[in-house]
């Protein structure tokens, strides 16, 4: 494939990855590296999670969104929690410093719940999970996945150190006690949200705020679409065996923006498919509390950021998409 063709998204097979030839990991490191600076987004295979695994996921947390308000209410969390954010709680544009309506979904949203040492630390990022007794088997799937997603993002963070030309532990080192937090993602159709309004989206334009995010979505006409310089806003290639990949804010700064952050968006219920309901599984993935963040220098590095708090960053950032 000529290089005019290549695309700004590519697709990466992790089988190689792992138990490939030198030249075959220096192949995907060079692609891994070309496409995180043009759009900070990747396809994964290869990565051995199950299928059916996710699907019961989704017909788990979708007969909980499916029940009455007054039943999901005392599972209400706020933004960055554990439990349920209903209709209105976040608005992502506001990240960006646009005013934007709320964002058309629910969620069922969870988090590390490993106590650390600190109590502090402990009552904000590592307090216990709140799983909704309607849908008891919610809990042992989604821990499954969860430990998952902790090994895939162990190796996806590897490959990064290799792809950015420094130590293959240079990112990993830092989760010897990560926080991460998961969303299930429900974007039901105009029956349930109504019509949108003018710029409202399913999740407004945004970019993650941590390292990696691991998204397991669906295909729809009100799907995912991302910015590229070279494309603007572009539906987001599907391929139902793969994760969708992009890097957080975090990550982005740690590589002075040699990386960048992926920008997003979902689109809103689509005017010829009112009833479509797509639903995402969204692994964010952090660090370890108090990681300073400072961005390497050239040749590495473009852009010199100020050095920041891993988690008194991500507080901030959650807190600009709280909707009051």
């Amino acid at each position: 494939m000529s290089e005019a063709t290549e695309p700004r998204i590519p697709t990466i097979d992790l089988r190689p990855w792992t138990k490939g030839s030198p030249e075959a990991r220096a192949a995907i490191a060079r692609t891994v590296d070309e496409a995180l600076q043009s759009a900070g987004f990747l396809l994964v295979t290869g990565h051995g999670v199950d299928p059916e695994l996710r699907t019961a996921i989704r017909e788990a947390a979708r007969s909980f969104f499916r029940m009455p308000v007054e039943v999901k209410q005392p599972y209400a969390a706020k933004v960055g929690g554990r439990g349920w954010l209903g209709p209105g709680a976040e608005a992502n544009g506001y990240s960006e410093g646009t005013e934007t309506p709320p964002d058309l979904k629910e969620s069922l949203t969870f988090a590390t719940p490993d106590p650390w040492d600190d109590p502090e630390i402990n009552a904000e990022w590592y307090a216990p999970n709140v799983w909704p007794s309607q849908v008891p088997e919610l809990r042992t799937l989604c821990e499954e996945y969860l430990a998952r997603m902790g090994e895939l993002e162990k190796q996806l963070l590897d490959l990064l150190g290799v792809a950015l030309g420094v130590e293959h532990d240079f990112f990993s080192r830092h989760m010897d006690h990560p926080t991460y937090g998961f969303n299930i993602n429900w974007y039901p159709g105009t029956e349930v949200v109504g019509d949108p309004e003018p710029g409202q989206f399913r999740i407004g334009p945004h970019t993650d705020f941590g390292t990696v995010t691991i998204l397991d979505r669906q295909a729809g006409k009100g799907g995912l679409q991302v910015w590229t310089d070279e494309g603007g806003w572009e539906d987001a290639p599907f391929d139902p065996a793969a994760f969708t990949i992009n890097i957080g804010d975090l990550l982005a700064r740690w590589t002075g923006a040699r990386w960048r952050s992926g920008r997003h968006r979902v689109l809103p219920p689509p005017v010829d498919a009112p009833t479509e309901e797509l639903m995402s599984l969204v692994y964010f993935g952090e660090c370890t509390p108090g990681t300073l963040v400072e961005s390497l220098p050239a040749p590495i590095g473009r852009v010199a950021y100020e050095p920041v708090d891993s988690h008194t960053y991500l507080r901030e950032k959650l807190d600009s998409i709280t909707v009051d």
